[in-house]
Formats: C-alpha cells, sequence, structure tokens
C-alpha cells in the first residue's frame, strides 16, 4: 500500500508544479496559457537531450533546465502575451494555442516521435524502509517537487518581489499607479511559470517518457487541477493535482493492495485505467454542478 501511495503522491507533485505555474499565470493576467503543457513538455525533452551530453543525475541537471526553461517563458510572453494584452482574452488563448503547436512540431522534428526516457534523478532502484520496497525514483520526485513548492511559497508571501507580484495579480492598474513595473512582474511571472513546467517534465520524463505530442494530455490534467481546486487558487491547483494522480495510480492498483477487489466480476475493468479515467470526469463534473468555485473557492473570477 505504501508503494502505491508514494507513486500517487510522486505523480500528483510533478502535476503540481504543472498546475502551480498555469496557475501563475492565470493570476497575473486573467489569460490562460495553453502552451503550459508543452512547456512540460519541452522540460522532459530538454533534459533528455541534455543527458546525451552530460549523461549525469537528473538532479544536476535541474538548475540549467531551471534556466533554460525561464528563457522560454520570457520568449514565450513576448510572442504571444504582450502583443496582445490589449485584445479580447481569446487572442491570448489563440496564440499560446500557437506557441503549443510550435513547439509540438519543433520537437518532433529534433527528436521524433517516439517516447524517450529522461535520466533519473539521483540513481535507480528501490529503497526498502521496513519491511515495504519503494521507488528511489518516487521519493526524490517527492523531495524537489516539494522543495521548489516551498520556494515558491517563500518567495511569493514572505519577500518583496512576492508582495509585488500578489499586487499586481490583484490589481494592476493600482500597481502600476503605485510604481510597480507591471509589465516586467508579469514577464517574470512566464519566466517562473515556464521553468515549473520543465521541472514538471524533467521528473516525469525518466518514469513516464515524453513524446512531443505529450503538451495536450498535461494542459488538459492541470485545467482540470485548477477547476477542482478553485479558479486561481494555488492550494486549490495543488490538491487538484493530488486528486488526479488518486484517480491515475492509487485507484487503479486497489486489487493489488486489498486482493479482495480482484475476485469481484469484472474486476479487471472496473480497476482499470479507463474507469479510472471516467471517474475523475465524474468527479470534475460534480464538482461543476455541486461546488463551481472548486473546492477552495476562486481567487479569479473570469473563466474560459
Amino acid at each position: 500500500m505504501l508503494q502505491v501511495i508514494v507513486n500517487g503522491v510522486a505523480l500528483g507533485a510533478a502535476y503540481a508544479l504543472l498546475a502551480l505555474g498555469f496557475v501563475l499565470i492565470l493570476n497575473a493576467t486573467g489569460a490562460v496559457n495553453f502552451a503550459q503543457g508543452d512547456l512540460v513538455m519541452a522540460g522532459g525533452l530538454l533534459v533528455v537531450a541534455a543527458s546525451m551530453v552530460w549523461p549525469v543525475p537528473a538532479i544536476v541537471l535541474l538548475p540549467l533546465v531551471l534556466g533554460l526553461m525561464a528563457l522560454l517563458g520570457l520568449a514565450l510572453s513576448l510572442l504571444a502575451y504582450f502583443p496582445l494584452k490589449s485584445q479580447p482574452p481569446v487572442a491570448v488563448f489563440i496564440s499560446t494555442i500557437a506557441v503549443g503547436i510550435m513547439l509540438q512540431n519543433t520537437a518532433n522534428a529534433l527528436f521524433g516521435a517516439e517516447p524517450r526516457a529522461g535520466p533519473p534523478l539521483l540513481t535507480a532502484g528501490l529503497v526498502e524502509l521496513g519491511p515495504v520496497t519503494v521507488s528511489r525514483q518516487a521519493l526524490a520526485i517527492i523531495a524537489v517537487a516539494a522543495l521548489l513548492i516551498v520556494v515558491q511559497h517563500v518567495l511569493f508571501r514572505h519577500t518583496r518581489l512576492g508582495r509585488v507580484l500578489r499586487a499586481t495579480a490583484q490589481d494592476r492598474e493600482m500597481a502600476e499607479a503605485l510604481g510597480i513595473r507591471v509589465n516586467t512582474v508579469i514577464a517574470g511571472t512566464f519566466a517562473f511559470a515556464a521553468a515549473y513546467a520543465g521541472a514538471a517534465g524533467l521528473l516525469l520524463s525518466n518514469t513516464f517518457f515524453v513524446t512531443p505530442s505529450d503538451g495536450s494530455n498535461y494542459i488538459l490534467k492541470a485545467y482540470i487541477a485548477v477547476v477542482i481546486g478553485g479558479w486561481g487558487s494555488v492550494v486549490g491547483a495543488l490538491c487538484g493535482a493530488m486528486v488526479i494522480a488518486l484517480f491515475e495510480v492509487v485507484f487503479p492498483s486497489l486489487p493489488l493492495v486489498l486482493p479482495g477487489l480482484a475476485s469481484l466480476p469484472g474486476a479487471s475493468w472496473l480497476f482499470s485505467q479507463t474507469m479510472a479515467t471516467i471517474l475523475l470526469y465524474v468527479v470534475l463534473l460534480a464538482v461543476l454542478v455541486v461546488r463551481p468555485q472548486g473546492l477552495f473557492g476562486e481567487t479569479v473570477q473570469r473563466r474560459a
């Protein structure tokens, strides 16, 4: 049971970084960055490429990936947001979709369509915790993701930079009146969100592999996470990411944890990935009907 829980938390932690970047841009601009999923894919392929040149554990390559992805996030803001910021929000949505398609096709041209695996964060293998054996990679993913989330929390909640970012997200006009360089703050938010998306790609690349077409799947997960957790809520997005991982990892593994379930009629279908996906969307629809503001309430009232 512990192994299943650790694997689920590890996947949820990586999804949390994706959802966190998604929410930060949403709060700063009021626009949805549909290229966020493709940035996860880009981060995964970036660590694959870097490991070919420098075959070291992924944790050594993490600062490089964060830095290069931050630059890609700045480029995204200059290309897809600032030229259209005075236009209706749909213009930004379409521009980020276009950038995502450009990233997909560039990745396909450079790497091909076949799945590729990134290096492990530290070393592959298992760790024995008493009578239970867990994956070193899963534990490392949880530790790295938790560290990055804590860094974000400290930066945004306990520094002057964080106060500037929150002020810009809450009232852009007032922030400008106070002398805050709003455009610089927004560009920085894009960089930060892209860096965390790249980190998610790095964390996922070893266990789940990476292909140029993965972006569509990841942006859908980010969207589900923020709808379940609360539109614009950082805490809600993190919890929503864990809910997704619960259905993707823990639910299909229940017959292994509780052997009696395997004897139920149709157990192989009932506890399949297909059924897990169906139940996830049932939960999503239930949240939309019963609590449309999400589990933790909305902090951004504009939806797309």
